[in-house]
């Protein structure tokens, strides 16, 4: 079960407003953070059907009354590292930022528009991905790259997927009282991190939320003198190279599904391009893993969340495989038997303890939200 907030940022419900590029998740939270409703939306091409959203914001508000609306925001540059009150000149300094994080920060965007419309006069706060790791050390957060792009183009690293860390490893920390946790958000997209006493120092994803994992269709890191070659030796063009990094890559250009349940159940096969797929998947896992726990100096918690960290037990079985030497062990049993919740699969003796954490972004941006408009 997760602990409620009571008391923390006020009293007021909260509607948060998730939106991604195939959805918009709508949660309307009391002050002890319980879900008084819900509704999810689908998206298509990053937006949901007004009439469609209109009906559902009004049938979340009679629940309860809405006090303010949060909005998570995938990208907040370099600017917005805190939650923010939202007006029109932070929408057109949020939209300035869509090239950054284009599979996500047009939805948002629209989402609080359209929500906005069918709730004139309340609060809007927006939340940021980013905003978890900007206080993350300049080793962390610095490109080798020419002087004049980091100081005239703001290059740097900028980490995604915040609010699902900062939950994540509090709740950890809250159940263990471990104070180095690597966190992995793995869902369609995916990112880890590495949090010290509860702070983040150094996680996969970078200037855009392209680098790092093998997602579902982005590619994760690849080398950056092949998309040079290809432009140049190739002729594809940015924006083709954009649109098969975005849109093609990943799971996707490994076996032609973004499936993870296709996947693993193809992966059975020896030989088939499902089980070369989950592989790969499985050795970046291991050695993005690795990294954050250099990171930290050593590992107290492993936590796995998001879509498929919840919901595929083999991906978890498998990393862990591979991390005998940070000392992660999971329990078969306990690791087949999740059901949902907060639950550790920790292995008898293990000296790392390892957890499956539900996702709350939704209580993490009510609890941002309250704290700035108390």
């Amino acid at each position: 079960m997760n602990e409620g907030g009571a008391g923390i940022g006020g009293d007021r419900n909260v509607l948060v407003v998730n939106a991604g590029s195939s959805s918009v998740k709508l949660r309307l939270l009391d002050p002890g953070d319980q879900v008084l409703a819900a509704h999810n939306l689908r998206a298509v091409a990053g937006s949901p059907d007004p009439g469609e959203l209109e009906r559902a914001v009004e049938n979340l508000a009679h629940a309860g009354e809405v006090a303010i609306t949060g909005h998570r925001v995938v990208h907040g540059g370099p600017v917005f590292t805190d939650p923010v009150l939202v007006d029109e000149e932070v929408e057109r300094r949020l939209r300035e930022l869509v090239p950054l994080a284009p599979l996500h920060q047009p939805a948002a965007l629209t989402a609080l528009a359209d929500v906005s419309a069918v709730l004139p006069g309340v609060p809007r706060v927006a939340c940021f991905d980013t905003s978890f790791h900007a206080r993350m050390p300049p080793e962390a957060v610095t490109y080798p790259v020419p002087a004049s792009w980091r100081e005239e183009y703001g290059v740097r690293r900028y980490g995604f997927h915040g609010l699902s860390h900062a939950y994540a490893s509090r709740r950890a920390a809250e159940l263990t009282g471990g104070r180095r946790v690597v966190t992995a958000h793995l869902g369609s997209g995916a990112s880890l991190a590495a949090v010290r006493d509860g702070v983040s120092v150094d996680t996969t994803m970078g200037f855009t939320p392209l680098e790092g994992m093998v997602m579902a269709t982005r590619s994760g890191t690849v080398d950056p003198g092949l998309l040079l070659w290809l432009q140049t030796e190739r002729g594809l063009t940015a924006e083709e190279l954009t649109d098969a990094l975005f849109h093609r890559s990943g799971m996707t250009g490994l076996v032609g599904s973004a499936d993870m349940r296709s996947v693993l159940d193809g992966a059975r096969r020896e030989g088939s391009p499902e089980a070369l797929g989950f592989a790969v998947y499985l050795h970046r896992l291991r050695a993005e893993t690795a990294a954050m726990a250099a990171a930290l100096d050593g590992l107290d918690v492993l936590v796995f969340t998001g879509g498929v960290g919840e919901r595929a037990a083999p991906v978890r079985s498998g990393a862990a495989a591979g991390l005998g030497f940070l000392g992660v062990a999971v329990d078969d049993d306990l690791n087949a038997s999740y059901a949902g919740g907060d639950l550790e699969i920790t292995a008898a003796g293990a000296p790392a303890r390892t957890l499956v954490i539900e996702a709350r972004e939704d209580i993490e941006i009510a609890r941002a939200a309250r704290a700035l408009l108390p």
